[in-house]
C-alpha cells in the first residue's frame, strides 16, 4: 500500500485547528463515522477503543494517536463529539475527534473519506450509507493499511501498530532483499 496518506486540516472538539502533518512521527489509527449512525459507527468506534486500550496498556501510548474523523459536520457539533467519544471508551489521552471548521461546507469530509478510498453517502432519511475501514498511517504520512470492516482481530491491528513504531518493515542493512519485502512482492 505504502502511498503519501491524503492531508487534511480539520478542528478537534475544542475548536482547534489539526492537520495531518501535524502528527508527523506517530502512528495514526484513522477513521471515519457520523455519530447519528444507528448501528456500524458505533460498533467501530468500540473496536477501536478496544485497540486503544490495548495500545495504552504499552509503551507505544505516547507514540500512536487515534483519529477519529466525523462525516456529519453539521450535527456533530464539539459537544456531540466529546459526549460521542466518551460514552464509547476512548481515551482522549491519545484521541481526536475531528471535523470540518464552520466555515467549510456540508460535505468537506465526505470529500475527505473520498480521497481515502470510502464513500458516505447522505439518504433521504438523514442516514448515510458506508463501508467500515481503519487507515493505518506510518510516522512518516504513510499510508500503510487498510483493515476492512469490523471483524478483524483487535490484536492483530495492535501487532501491525508494533511493527510501525518500531520500524520493523524496514531492511535492517544487511545485504539482499529482506523477508518483509520478498513478502510484499507476492502481493504486488
Amino acid at each position: 500500500m505504502d502511498k503519501e496518506a491524503p492531508s487534511f486540516t480539520l478542528q478537534d472538539a475544542e475548536g482547534r485547528t489539526v492537520a495531518l502533518t501535524d502528527l508527523r512521527n506517530k502512528v495514526v489509527v484513522l477513521h471515519f463515522i457520523y455519530t447519528n449512525c444507528p448501528d456500524v459507527c458505533p460498533l467501530h468506534a468500540e473496536r477501536i477503543a478496544e485497540v486503544q486500550r490495548m495500545v495504552n496498556q504499552t509503551p507505544m501510548k505516547a507514540q500512536v494517536r487515534f483519529v477519529t474523523i466525523t462525516t456529519d459536520p453539521k450535527r456533530d457539533t464539539p459537544e456531540v463529539l466529546r459526549d460521542y467519544g466518551q460514552a464509547h471508551g476512548l481515551d482522549p489521552a491519545n484521541w481526536v475527534f475531528l471535523t470540518a471548521g464552520q466555515d467549510e461546507p456540508d460535505d468537506t469530509t465526505r470529500r475527505l473519506a473520498e480521497t481515502y478510498g470510502l464513500k458516505f453517502t447522505k439518504t433521504d432519511d438523514g442516514y448515510q450509507m458506508h463501508a467500515v475501514v481503519t487507515h493505518v498511517i506510518d510516522q512518516d504520512g504513510q499510508l500503510r493499511a487498510r483493515f476492512h470492516g469490523l471483524k478483524f482481530e483487535p490484536v492483530n491491528l495492535v501487532l501491525f501498530i508494533n511493527a510501525l513504531v518500531n520500524r520493523a518493515q524496514k531492511p535492517h542493512g544487511h545485504g539482499g532483499q529482506s523477508l518483509w519485502d520478498k513478502m510484499k512482492g507476492l502481493f504486488r
